[in-house]
């Protein structure tokens, strides 16, 4: 008697706290009641008083749930307040609809609320500042989203990445959790792979930037756990870009020279009812990317490069992204001056990013990856 009333009582807790179970877990509860009383009359009841409760929140007025969402939102513009946003979008499927269709992308506010929003493009006018957190003993890179524009908050994290050796080869994996460092985790978004001298990578994205991509990895396809950027899409291996450093045979003074290609993401429509849907007929923008030339400072006796306070201790591997001239991109795109990505250094083992459109937050990771190591050959 007394292990049915634990039940029971556990099925009760679990509708009041349905903001943050899923439906799956409801069902287990279920099954588990009617299993251990074979039936009866009370786990019957209690059961469908928890279906009764999520119906409840299903069958709320779209617009109703929408003003909820917009409340909720303007009361938590940063993080962790931003928080109960995405608690919205987990009560049900009605409610993830509704409030992707409230919330706005990254390239119109600013801001970064979902995970898939670590693959969308930035905004264009005020880049979004990140920093890295780099931890030598284990060859761990973390990013996170900056909260102030001070370096001592702790942040938001966004993304991990660890650096494999495979004999010649350097691959550094890319991952939504700490503990999730591998290709075979539900929480891998990526990776980023170089040659024998670390001057040549290829970013690979795990889900496909447009239809019909063809994948670089002979891998199975699995689908996403719902921690994953896409449920519903197959993962693999995408190239989506590559990264070349240039050699410096005469060993003249300067910083490293590099140039980007990326297939960059697209916007979606957030009143698109399937996102994946529109995106499978596009293959995006490729945009071509350099780093900003610096400029020789007489009286400090150095190359200089103006971060804007952003960048305080002087490294071979701070640089900024520009990119090229092309008439074909939008306006401060590709006018050769506009800065998308900057990467510096701040301290020991602490770096800020800070980028726009046409990069995503995924795409910058990446490429300031690539900077971490010793190239003989371009110094």
């Amino acid at each position: 008697m007394s292990l049915r009333r634990a039940i029971l009582s556990r099925v009760s807790s679990s509708s009041i706290s349905f903001l943050g179970e899923s439906r799956s877990s409801a069902r287990r509860e279920r099954s588990d009641v009617e299993e251990i009383e074979g039936g009866g009359r009370d786990g019957v009841l209690a059961a469908a008083g928890e279906e009764e409760e999520a119906g409840r929140w299903a069958r709320m007025l779209p617009e109703l749930i929408a003003e909820i969402v917009r409340r909720v939102e303007a009361g938590g513009e940063c993080w962790p307040l931003r928080k109960d946003v995405v608690s919205c979008a987990c009560v049900c499927r009605r409610w993830r609809e509704v409030t992707r269709g409230v919330v706005q992308p990254p390239l119109e506010t600013g801001k970064i609320t979902f995970p898939s929003s670590l693959k969308e493009p930035g905004p264009a006018d005020t880049p979004i500042q990140c920093y890295i957190k780099r931890n030598k003993k284990n060859s761990t890179f973390y990013l996170y989203l900056g909260l102030s524009q001070t370096f001592t908050d702790k942040g938001k994290f966004l993304l991990a990445a660890r650096r494999f050796r495979h004999g010649a080869l350097t691959e550094y994996i890319i991952s939504l959790d700490v503990d999730g460092l591998s290709q075979g985790s539900n929480a891998y978004v990526g990776k980023l792979r170089s040659d024998f001298l670390g001057t040549n990578f290829t970013i690979y994205d795990s889900r496909p930037p447009y239809g019909g991509a063809k994948a670089s990895s002979s891998r199975a396809s699995r689908r996403f756990a719902s921690k994953q950027i896409s449920p519903q899409v197959p993962a693999g291996n995408f190239e989506i870009g590559q990264i070349s450093y240039k050699f410096n045979l005469l060993k003249s003074r300067g910083p490293r020279r590099m140039n980007c290609t990326l297939q960059c993401p697209m916007a979606l429509d957030s009143t698109e009812e399937n996102p994946l849907k529109s995106k499978a007929h596009s293959a995006g923008a490729s945009v071509i990317l350099r780093n900003k030339a610096p400029r020789w400072h007489e009286h400090l006796q150095c190359w200089c490069l103006n971060f804007h306070g952003r960048v305080t201790v002087a490294s071979v591997k701070n640089f900024q992204l520009v990119a090229t001239a092309d008439a074909n991109h939008p306006s401060g795109i590709g006018d050769g001056e506009t800065v998308l990505l900057q990467f510096g250094k701040v301290g020991d083992d602490m770096f800020t990013v800070d980028y726009r459109q046409p990069l995503s937050a995924f795409q910058a990771f990446a490429i300031c990856l690539t900077s971490f190591g010793t190239k003989f050959a371009c110094e």
